[in-house]
């Protein structure tokens, strides 16, 4: 079975980012992309809107496509993301760099964050795509993943997870979960 190329942090006009989501679509099936997260914030206005589901129920893809938030764990600055399968949901510590944590800071956030309900199961090692390798340590006990969390070029594509799981949300999310990931940065 040939790994599935994705990305679970992306962001569309619906929050900060400058495609639509057809258009956002568009840009990763352009890029070989085999499914793709939408993760817009959950406290950008546009987001509540009624137009977005519409919108997102609209779109046509030919990658799957994941439901997701981009949400603010209150007590701290932190953000967290859900992406959404049909059944199973990933609950992912975005872009800890942007923080400036340390490895014992990640870590304490981590616990802090899941004794509050939220079972975080993954962590991004990227910032906006680009590698930060303090993240990417057993130290912190969560699976790897990098993501180019698209808002913009030249954001997009500069990061990817691939995965051996059939071509299904929850196979997928069972796998990154698993451990079953690999993490691939662009040459650009």
């Amino acid at each position: 079975m040939p790994l599935l190329r994705g990305n679970l942090h992306a962001h569309t006009t619906f929050s900060d980012g400058v495609r639509s989501p057809q258009a956002l679509v568009e840009e990763y099936e352009s890029r070989g992309y085999d499914f793709l997260a939408i993760t817009d914030h959950e406290d950008h206005e546009n987001w509540v809107e009624p137009g977005y589901r519409r919108a997102l129920d609209r779109l046509r893809a030919n990658l799957l496509l994941f439901r997701g938030l981009e949400m603010n764990f209150d007590p701290m600055a932190q953000h967290v993301g859900k992406v959404i399968g049909d059944g199973e949901t990933l609950w992912v510590l975005n872009h800890p760099a942007r923080y400036k944590l340390s490895v014992v800071e990640t870590v304490e956030r981590v616990a802090m964050i899941q004794a509050a309900g939220w079972p975080l199961a993954a962590i991004e090692v990227t910032e906006t795509g680009l590698y930060r390798p303090t993240y990417d340590t057993d130290a912190i006990p969560l699976v790897k993943i990098a993501t180019d969390d698209a808002h913009r070029p030249p954001h997009f594509g500069r990061a990817w997870i691939e995965v051996d799981a059939p071509r299904d949300r929850d196979a997928i999310i069972r796998a990154i979960r698993a451990g079953d990931v690999r993490i691939r940065f662009s040459d650009r």
